[in-house]
């Protein structure tokens, strides 16, 4: 006896609900470089919605390194690094990015999403605890789901409360074996700072391990754009699990870990998302390792990334925008409403300007925005150029 189901109904029905709630994603075709000036959908436009923060995607030292790498070793490793691809180049990077970092090893992913949900799983389960910012991205939340372990909420950036959830978890259950504080670095829709020193005071107290993601902060803080960790002066002694990814400020792809000698063995031997992925190409390789050796070399290009950041967000505040609680080169221009953040963007997109609408499920009702994302690249007449678009569009929509 057959049953009269179709499959594939509620993939159409779900979709239509998301298009009737303006909640689809309808990306624009990139038909150019990533740069500070581009073509997408045919038309040339000035690039406010991009991570490459520093414009490495295009410096020839990087483009060269994947060329000369590709054509060495061919455009792809033929294998898992954990069987048969883990080339001399991958190795390379792995003990490059640990000698930027100041750091004993580091350990490369295929992407920076496959680092926390390969990762975070095995870091803890049955019997221990993650504790989680209520803001985290979406890569951590799946990561902790992921376990077995118990998991609590802290309020955004608020150490008290952290303070009040380890106590109050550590009350319920005294036999924790371990327990993992959890956090973005930079939050990537508010581009807001996490209060790391605090973290790892908190931590050190509890006997807690530390795990950050910097995906946004690397390139953007620090010594010579080496991360948050830097920012803040602390050590991988008090920060134990340093995450990040090559697809942002480094302008190529991929993702790591950074921390102790025993992390990356750790790493190497427990998480999935290493274990069963083929390596990353062999060209992508060294062209992150070129990204690395620009960042030590040439610091001007995050000398200008501060320079455009200050630039536009200043501007923005004088026109009377709500910049939220921005501390780096993410801006948001805050809507309040999700159709008044899409129309801000179609307004704008017709002025030559390519930004994102982030709206509700990204973040809560109420709290739609622009995001801005400068680049060092940018030049000042671009930035005025936008500037004079959104204060047009503001004024429209009663913005400002």
């Amino acid at each position: 006896m057959s049953v009269d189901r179709n499959p594939t109904q509620y993939l159409k029905e779900e979709y239509e609900r998301l298009l009737s709630e303006k909640l689809t994603w309808e990306p624009r075709e990139l038909q150019s470089s990533s740069g500070a000036d581009c073509r997408m959908d045919g038309k040339q436009v000035i690039m406010l919605a991009a991570n490459n923060y520093l414009g490495l995607s295009t410096h020839p030292r990087v483009v060269n390194a994947m060329i000369r790498a590709t054509e060495e070793y061919g455009a792809g490793a033929g294998s898992d690094r954990s069987i048969a691809g883990d080339m001399g180049v991958h190795e390379q990077l792995d003990s490059r990015l640990a000698r930027f970092k100041r750091a004993p090893a580091s350990l490369t992913y295929p992407t920076g999403y496959a680092v926390n949900e390969g990762l975070i799983p095995q870091l803890a389960t049955r019997g221990d605890l993650f504790v989680s910012d209520e803001l985290n991205h979406g890569s951590i939340i799946d990561g902790i789901r992921l376990s077995h372990a118990d998991r609590a909420v802290y309020r955004h950036k608020d150490a008290d409360d952290l303070a009040r959830v380890m106590k109050e978890a550590e009350q319920h259950d005294p036999r924790y074996r371990q327990i993992w504080i959890i956090t973005d670095g930079v939050f990537s829709m508010d581009g807001d700072l996490a209060p790391l020193p605090d973290i790892a005071n908190i931590a050190r107290e509890h006997g807690a391990g530390v795990y950050v993601d910097d995906a946004h902060g690397e390139g953007v803080l620090g010594e010579q754009g080496r991360g948050i960790v830097s920012h803040f002066g602390l050590s991988h002694k008090q920060i134990h699990a340093e995450m990040g990814t090559f697809s942002k400020a480094f302008g190529v792809v991929g993702g790591h870990v950074t921390g102790s000698e025993f992390l990356r063995k750790f790493a190497l031997n427990k998480s999935r998302s290493w274990l069963l992925s083929g390596a990353i190409p062999p060209g992508v390789a060294a062209a992150c390792i070129a990204a690395i050796d620009v960042l030590d070399s040439e610091p001007q290009w995050l000398a200008k990334l501060w320079e455009n950041r200050n630039h536009f967000i200043n501007a923005a505040q004088q026109l009377g925008f709500d910049t939220g609680n921005s501390e780096t080169p993410i801006v948001p221009i805050m809507c309040k409403e999700s159709g008044i953040a899409r129309e801000l963007a179609d307004f704008v997109w017709e002025k030559g300007i390519y930004v994102l609408p982030i709206v509700f499920p990204m973040v809560a009702r109420g709290k739609a925005r622009i995001r801005v994302q400068l680049s060092a690249k940018h030049t000042k007449d671009q930035l005025d150029q936008a500037i004079a678009a959104f204060k047009e569009g503001g004024e429209k929509l009663h913005l400002i």
